[in-house]
């Protein structure tokens, strides 16, 4: 993920419990309402949360990640446990038959994932490339197995999360959105149509839409980070194909080509598109579309964003180019909360 600026302050420390009141303290004064009087002018809680704003938001969001982690841990372990119970083995015996047994690299799976990435190892040796890759695709599969493995014995056995999530309250307001309308799920995306990480999450975000069909509406905001010259540009040609209903053709085409953001290809890509060239020149050399791409990036800095790509799922934030099971895991979970299987496909 990379930064837009400024991020969080390094060293700001800011407690979100309340203190309990005080002698002599009146209701408001203990709810801290009223932090400091200034030659009799008060300074409120409103007033300091508002200007460390998303400062609070990514640290709550944080905190309830890490609550959540530990939570899952402990499921994870109390489900092991019953399901080994169940099989009449130690806990040790089944995570090794359902998780490293199934998720073993073999020498050809090695191999095959060598000759398809060389270009990444440099001048690495074969034979010390092999062993990083089998180190690093048997922990990644181990992942996938052991949170799949979970969720078999989620739908097995009866598991009730209480805890509540943290949520933003994201709007989306005329931002282009496909997929169902009436969606249980919606995701909200800023992004930054030059920036590496945000490509990096195509995949991922094809097999999220591909995985939960109508069941996800996607919404894109843009958040063009300050050190990427062509990113505003590229979204401003978004935003001016979507004056000719064309916004998602466009989206796809420019992360197609990640290294043709130059005002000259984005006239390029609109003649692609078959759009009406003239009036899409027009707009893009005008600025007509900026203030839609700095509007989006304004509200997202207001809702905690700082840097891309950056995902609110029903509102819930998840951060980065992340994998698909960081997703399934939270839509899954919204599914569940609304009372709705996830479907198969996405397990």
């Amino acid at each position: 993920m990379r930064k837009r600026l400024g991020a969080w302050t390094a060293g700001l420390a800011i407690g979100l419990g309340a203190a309990a009141p005080l002698a002599g303290e009146t209701p408001a004064e203990a709810q801290g309402d009223t932090l400091a009087i200034v030659a009799g002018k008060a300074i409120g809680t409103r007033e300091v949360d508002e200007l460390v704003r998303a400062q609070l938001m990514e640290m709550r969001a944080r905190e309830y990640q890490l609550r959540r982690q530990a939570l899952d841990a402990l499921v994870a372990q109390a489900l092991l446990e019953k399901e080994a119970a169940a099989r009449g083995v130690t806990p040790e015996a089944l995570q090794k038959t359902e998780i490293e047994d199934k998720a073993g690299v073999t020498a050809a799976d090695a191999k095959a994932f060598y000759e398809s990435n060389k270009g990444r190892f440099g001048t690495t040796a074969e034979a010390d490339a092999l062993q990083q890759i089998r180190s690093g695709l048997g922990q990644q599969r181990q992942n996938e197995r052991r949170a799949a493995f979970a969720r078999d014995l989620k739908a097995k056995y009866e598991v009730k999360i209480l805890l509540e999530p943290y949520r933003v309250p994201v709007e989306v307001g005329n931002a282009p959105a496909r997929g169902n309308p009436k969606a249980p799920v919606t995701i909200v995306e800023f992004s930054d149509f030059q920036c590496p990480f945000c490509a990096r999450a195509r995949p991922t975000v094809a097999r999220v839409r591909e995985a939960y069909g109508d069941r996800v509406r996607w919404v894109f905001r843009h958040f063009p980070l300050d050190f990427h010259a062509q990113a505003q540009k590229a979204g401003e040609a978004a935003a001016c194909a979507a004056d000719q209903g064309r916004f998602w053709e466009m989206h796809d085409l420019l992360w197609a080509n990640g290294g043709k953001l130059q005002v000259a290809d984005l006239k390029a890509h609109a003649a692609t598109l078959g759009l009406d060239v003239a009036a899409f020149d027009k707009c893009l050399d005008s600025g007509q579309e900026a203030a839609v791409v700095e509007r989006d990036a304004a509200a997202g800095q207001s809702f905690g964003v700082s840097g891309t790509p950056a995902f609110f799922v029903n509102g819930r934030p998840l951060t980065g180019a992340q994998p698909f099971d960081a997703f399934a895991q939270v839509i899954d979970d919204e599914l569940q909360r609304l009372g709705t299987a996830p479907p198969t496909a996405a397990r």
